[in-house]
């Protein structure tokens, strides 16, 4: 099981917008060269997305399944990875003061990776998950901070 978290500078309802707009998945997620609506409205629960992933010459499609959304505090993912296998992506958002803390738990389900699910699998995720931290702060951060709707 890997798990990561990172203190990004930004609300959990302003870290929310990000996670919940769908166009802006290829952005955070490590990997993804392109990704496009399939199914509902993204985060709703069974609401999927497709993305293509590029390995070097060779391009692979999966699809990405929301099974558990409470905004803005929990998005957890199913992702489908065709011949590769499916993972569980959950992604915790705790208030941290005026800041998110962010927290993600992957592991496969099924797949090659659920049968060579080992140490190994878990460092090379950790490094995955540090880069897709970083980018979903970078991204986050370089929204414009919203005006309080307070008098």
């Amino acid at each position: 099981m890997a798990v990561r978290h990172q203190l990004i500078k930004r609300s959990p309802e302003e870290l929310w917008a990000v996670l919940a707009d769908r166009s802006r998945y290829e952005d955070w997620v490590v990997g993804t060269a392109r990704s496009r609506p399939k199914d509902g409205n993204w985060p709703e629960v069974g609401a999927t997305l497709e993305y293509t992933v590029r390995l070097g010459p060779w391009d692979v499609t999966g699809c990405t399944t929301v099974r558990h959304s409470v905004p803005p505090r929990t998005l957890e993912l199913e992702v489908d990875s065709g011949r590769l296998g499916t993972a569980r992506i959950a992604i915790e958002v705790r208030p941290w003061g005026a800041d998110s803390l962010v927290i993600i738990d992957e592991h496969p389900l099924a797949g090659p990776g659920g049968r060579l699910h080992n140490g190994a699998l878990d460092l090379l995720l950790q490094l995955r998950h540090r880069s897709m931290l970083s980018r979903l702060a970078a991204v986050t951060e370089e929204e414009p901070v919203r005006a309080s709707s307070g008098a």
